[in-house]
């Protein structure tokens, strides 16, 4: 049994004056990536310069205005390629690169090194506060560890007297969560009162759930009272930068920004140390799925995964939200048809906003296509067939007909043992409907309708069960004339056309036409649809009737 008498209850914040339940999240906040500094740290392989390099680039093109790249004084590699971006120019005027170091004199010069030559820099300096930090690692009691703080405030802000550059201050009280709320606010306002408005830069204050201790909600009460209690609010940039050990970063995050948060700090996909950091995209794509400007260039997922995976060495899972390779598709039956019908009424209504059931966004908008939104496997329904036929391939099959072909497919895959590719969808459709030659073959069928008359006149050359046959009768239109001209010549044949309907398959002077002939066995009672292609659409209708008549026939033998 587990033994759940271990642990304690973390404390809870006493907030009843919250008021972030009742707000909405209504723009994007400032958004700084630091997969190049947390993110990196947390690989097994941690990247080379030259990954380095291609994943600030895509940064870059996603558009962050603020990027952490490293933390300089503590590794050699960072060192190198933060020198890398001064001397080659790489930084764009309008994008603010953040370096971290701990609050120790040798790191900020060596720190102030690094960043020689750069416009914009974050100097990112912070110590832990937490409660059972400083009692089982620094031995030390809060105004010791507001010392360290404070002495790294200044030693900021005298080098930064000598530093051409434009310097922003970042301080985390590192381990937040697990700080005493007082405590928090008095080390951030002794951090505060020593920089003193040392230039015209807001302080960023970076409140981090290093370590992910409770529930969103408690997070987003942390956030709100230090918002509430801050001096000079009003220059204060107030950052937050959740972990995930929960599971709930996200909701954490959210919740955050409802609270007062002006500024996020996360990584691509949540990489980070043991579950991972804020997942930024994730962030991102909740609000653009609500009509927010993200105010990043998330158009291609696919892209950005592509970058990510070959410059971290890690893989994004199947189900990650929006980038997952399953996120935009439907197994079941029920969802499938759902999907298709909500795709089809968006296209009946001309609808400018998105509203398709299952489908939180349009999977287009973000790079990714239509064909894999709905994969058949045995769990798989006729709405979830019928959208593949329409989506991929342009076959619109009638209501009727879908339950029967789903049929097919669902025995196709349990065969299989598994998922039914679109292709193998398209064979079985050829298989059943568009290339059955037996017992019936069409050759060749003249059509003549006398204008002077209201019936038509075909001649028919066929074949059944492989004897050559021509046959000509009139009826009133060319399915029934062709029914009457085979009728005379296979005296067995006794069937009636149920339901019949066509709709182009393509468009332009190559254009075909696909016809849905549904047919009864006057002799077995068995019912089913044939489905005929050509350019011509009494010939597809034509083609349609001979597909129906050899599925009757294999109907019959299977008695």
């Amino acid at each position: 049994m587990l033994n759940y008498k271990r642990y304690k209850r973390v404390p809870v914040l006493d907030f009843p004056e919250r008021t972030w339940p009742n707000k909405e999240i209504e723009k994007a906040p400032i958004w700084c990536s630091v997969d190049l500094r947390d993110g990196n740290q947390a690989l097994i392989e941690p990247m080379s310069v030259e990954e380095k390099m291609e994943m600030f680039n895509l940064l870059l093109k996603l558009g962050f205005k603020e990027i952490e790249i490293g933390f300089p004084a503590a590794s050699q590699i960072e060192y190198d390629f933060l020198r890398k971006l001064v001397r080659e120019n790489l930084i764009p005027e309008d994008v603010k690169v953040q370096v971290l170091t701990q609050c120790r004199e040798n790191l900020i010069d060596r720190t102030f090194e690094a960043i020689e030559g750069i416009k914009n820099v974050v100097v990112h300096i912070y110590n832990s506060t937490s409660t059972l930090q400083r009692d089982v690692v620094f031995h030390k009691d809060r105004q010791e560890i507001i010392e360290i703080a404070v002495e790294g405030t200044r030693m900021v802000k005298e080098r930064m007297k000598n530093f051409p550059g434009n310097i922003q201050l970042e301080y985390s009280p590192e381990s937040f969560t697990g700080t005493e709320m007082d405590f928090a606010l008095e080390i951030c306002t002794a951090v505060q009162k020593e920089w003193d408005h040392a230039n015209e830069n807001p302080i960023i204050f970076n409140l981090p759930a290093t370590v992910e201790m409770n529930t969103p909600n408690v997070y987003a009460d942390q956030i709100e009272w230090m918002n509430n209690h801050f001096e000079d609010r009003d220059n204060i940039i107030l950052s937050v930068h959740p972990h995930n050990d929960r599971g709930t970063g996200i909701a954490a995050t959210e919740l955050a920004m409802l609270a007062g948060a002006d500024r996020v700090e996360g990584t691509l996909f949540g990489n980070g140390e043991r579950t991972g950091n804020v997942d930024i995209l994730t962030v991102a794509y909740n609000m653009f799925s609500q009509g927010i400007n993200p105010e990043l260039n998330l158009e291609n997922i696919n892209e950005i995964m592509d970058v990510y995976e070959r410059c971290c060495k890690m893989q994004v899972g199947m189900r990650h939200p929006y980038a997952g390779k399953l996120v935009f598709t439907a197994f079941s039956g029920s969802h499938q048809d759902a999907i298709n019908k909500g795709e089809q009424a968006l296209k009946e209504r001309g609808l400018d906003t998105w509203e398709v059931p299952y489908l939180p966004i349009d999977p287009c908008d973000v790079g990714r296509e239509y064909e894999p939104v709905v994969r058949i496997n045995s769990q798989s329904g006729k709405g979830g067939v019928a959208f593949v036929m329409d989506t991929v391939f342009g076959y619109k099959l009638p209501k009727e007909m879908q339950r029967e072909f789903a049929d097919v497919i669902q025995s196709l895959s349990e065969k299989l043992g598994g998922e039914v590719p679109p292709a193998k969808i398209m064979e079985a459709f050829q298989k059943e409907y568009l290339k059955l030659k037996d017992p019936f073959e069409l050759v060749y069928v003249r059509v003549k309708d006398d204008d002077n008359e209201e019936e038509t006149n075909v001649s028919v050359d066929f074949k059944y069960r492989g004897e050559a046959i021509t046959s000509e009768a009139s009826g009133n239109g060319p399915i029934d004339a062709v029914k009457l001209a085979i009728r005379q010549c296979v005296g067995a044949l006794d069937v009636t056309v149920l339901n019949y309907s066509e709709h182009a398959l393509s468009e332009g002077s190559g254009a075909k036409a696909a016809a849905y002939i549904q047919m009864k066995d006057n002799r077995t009672g068995n019912v089913t649809f044939g489905v005929g292609v050509s350019s011509n659409i009494t010939r597809a209708s034509i083609r349609g009737m001979f597909s129906a008549m050899n599925r009757l026939a294999q109907m019959a033998n299977d008695l």
